[in-house]
């Protein structure tokens, strides 16, 4: 097949997405297909990056200019892929080419519904949104990471089930274990010291990652001595403010480190070496870093919410979010069983394979293809 994928604009460095972009174009390339990466150039934003006049400068870029780019391109294409429902608001180029969206999560245009009182959207948000939403209720066939983000894309779309499906993202980096010398070595680099024990944390400073969740579950486990000693490391953007004043308030200042521009064999490193992995998310769309800290052999706990549950399957231990007292118990009482749950995780990660996932990717393009023949 002949495969235009559309990709995300680099400068407003949503990096999982970029990653998924390269993935899907390396992977389908490897498999014999005639397949092209097209993304929005940075002409008139330039260097500017993606906050301030960058941002606006951005949406000229996005909206104005890459439209023209587009269309010269399609007639080259067998099928077209938007590799993130973000961009679905080019769905209204693609009216005459056999189209699919990956659907990663509705949880923008959740929150510009009023849905989620935590994340306030601009007006200018909400419109963007609009334009997103009515994307995807145009594409001819939508994939989903999960089961929950396709429930929340049918129900604010109003799309039927045989419109869209369910295809498991796979690892964009094949994570494994890494030997503990190794690790220390690169950890050592990143002026990180790994010898004590430390529970991990890997993701963005976004609302629904509940980072100040964490902290407070952490603070029960200290109280707990579970173990004694035992440190927190987050992977990520700057803490927001009121972590901040929690760490300090809770006199956590000497336990709590951040660590941050890792490469893919630093973060494999550092998740070869964790305690275990915390991830106290309060939605996500797939949720990547517990199949990557699994595969890497290292203990996940868990909210009990999907698509967590989905993903983390049998072994992962999960808690509710709202109960940090609660969460820490079960942390806690976990921690003898921390070597079944490596290896029970390294066997669950095996449902999550790049072959099932470009399997199903063909799969909606033939199903495209077969409806526009009829």
């Amino acid at each position: 097949m002949r495969i235009l994928l559309i990709g995300n604009y680099p400068p407003d460095q949503q990096e999982s997405m970029l990653r998924f972009g390269d993935l899907m174009h390396r992977e389908l390339a490897a498999r014999g297909h005639q397949v092209t990466l097209l993304q929005p150039k940075s002409v008139v934003a330039g260097s500017r990056g993606a906050a301030g006049l960058g941002k606006w400068l951005g949406y000229i870029d996005k909206f104005v200019l890459f439209p023209f780019t587009l269309k010269r391109a399609l007639k080259a294409f067998d099928v077209v892929h938007i590799c993130d429902q973000s961009n679905a608001m080019y769905a209204r180029y693609l009216a005459r080419v056999p189209n699919v969206a990956t659907c990663h999560d509705v949880l923008a245009i959740k929150s510009a519904m009023g849905e989620v009182p935590e994340n306030i959207v601009s007006q200018t948000g909400k419109k963007l949104q609009q334009m997103i939403l009515n994307g995807l209720r145009t594409i001819q066939y939508i994939v989903c990471v999960s089961t929950i983000s396709c429930e929340d894309m049918r129900r604010v779309t109003s799309r039927t089930p045989d419109t869209c499906t369910v295809v498991y993202n796979s690892l964009g980096f094949p994570y494994s274990p890494t030997p503990r010398a190794e690790s220390l070595q690169r950890l050592d680099a990143l002026g990180y010291d790994a010898r004590s024990p430390f529970f991990l944390h890997v993701g963005a400073a976004a609302w629904y990652k509940n980072r100040i969740g964490l902290v407070k579950i952490f603070d029960e486990l200290q109280k707990l001595s579970a173990p004694a000693e035992s440190r927190l490391l987050f992977v990520g953007g700057p803490l927001e403010p009121e972590v901040q004043t929690y760490v300090q308030q809770a006199g956590l200042e000497s336990r709590v480190t951040r660590l941050t521009g890792l490469s893919n064999e630093d973060l494999q490193a550092v998740y070869s070496l964790a305690l275990a992995f915390i991830f106290p998310s309060l939605q996500e769309g797939f949720g990547w870093p517990v199949i990557e800290a699994q595969s890497c052999g290292c203990p996940v706990f868990a909210t009990n919410r999907q698509p967590m549950t989905e993903l983390g399957g049998d072994a992962a231990v999960y808690f509710d979010p709202a109960d940090p007292a609660a969460a820490a118990q079960i942390i806690a009482k976990s921690l003898p069983n921390l070597e079944a749950m490596r290896q029970a995780g390294i066997e669950n990660v095996r449902r999550f394979s790049v072959d099932q996932m470009i399997a199903g990717y063909t799969r909606a393009y033939q199903h495209v293809l077969a409806a526009a023949r009829q």
